[in-house]
C-alpha cells in the first residue's frame, strides 16, 4: 500500500511525499525531541523520581506502622485478655472465701446461741432450784407454826419447846412427802 500511494504521488509530478516528511521537518522535529528530552530527563524524571521514592517510603513507613500498631493491640489484647483472666479468678477466690467465711459465721453464731441458751437454761434452772428451796424453807416454817398449832390445839397444851416441835414438824413433812412420791408414782 505504501508503494501504490508513492507511485500515486510521482505520477502527479510531484516529488513530494505525503507519508514521508522532508528532511528539515525531520531535522526540527528531532531537535525539539530532543530538547524536550533532556529537559525531562534532567529536570522532570529526577523530580518524579524523587516524589515516587518518598510515596514509596511513606507508603512502606505507614505499613511498618501499621504492623507496630497491630503488635501493639495484639499484645494489649493479650495483657488485657489475661488481666480478665487474673480478674475473675480473683473474683472467684473472693466468692470462695466469702462463702468459707460466711459459713464460719453461720456456725460460730450458732455456737455462740446454743451457749447462750444452755447458759440462759442453766441460770433459769438455777434461779428455779432457788426459789424452791426458798419457799420450801418458807413452806416448812409456816407449816411446822401450822402444826404445832394444830397440835397444841388437838394435845390441848402448848408446844414451846422448839426441839420437840422441830421433830413434830419434820416427822410431818417426811409422811407428807412419803405420800407425794407415793401418788406420783401411781400416776405414772
Amino acid at each position: 500500500m505504501l508503494h501504490a500511494v508513492l507511485s500515486a504521488a510521482t505520477e502527479g509530478g510531484e516529488t513530494h511525499s505525503p507519508v514521508i516528511p522532508e528532511l528539515y521537518d525531520i531535522l526540527w522535529s528531532s531537535v525539539c525531541f530532543v530538547i524536550i528530552l533532556i529537559f525531562f530527563w534532567k529536570y522532570v524524571l529526577p523530580r518524579v523520581q524523587t516524589m515516587l521514592d518518598e510515596r514509596g517510603e511513606a507508603i512502606e513507613g505507614n505499613i511498618a506502622k501499621a504492623d507496630e500498631a497491630q503488635r501493639k493491640a495484639e499484645a494489649a489484647l493479650e495483657e488485657y485478655t489475661a488481666q480478665l483472666a487474673d480478674a475473675r479468678a480473683e473474683a472467684g477466690q473472693i466468692r470462695e472465701t466469702a462463702r468459707e467465711d460466711g459459713k464460719k459465721i453461720v456456725a460460730e453464731a450458732k455456737d455462740t446461741a446454743v451457749s447462750e441458751a444452755a447458759r440462759v437454761t442453766a441460770s433459769a434452772q438455777a434461779q428455779i432450784e432457788a426459789e424452791r428451796q426458798s419457799a420450801l424453807v418458807s413452806l416448812r416454817s409456816e407449816v411446822g407454826t401450822i402444826a404445832i398449832d394444830l397440835a397444841s390445839g388437838v394435845i390441848g397444851e402448848s408446844l414451846t419447846d422448839d426441839q420437840k416441835a422441830q421433830a413434830v414438824v419434820d416427822r410431818f413433812l417426811a409422811d407428807l412427802e412419803a405420800s407425794e412420791k407415793a401418788a406420783a408414782g401411781e400416776t405414772k
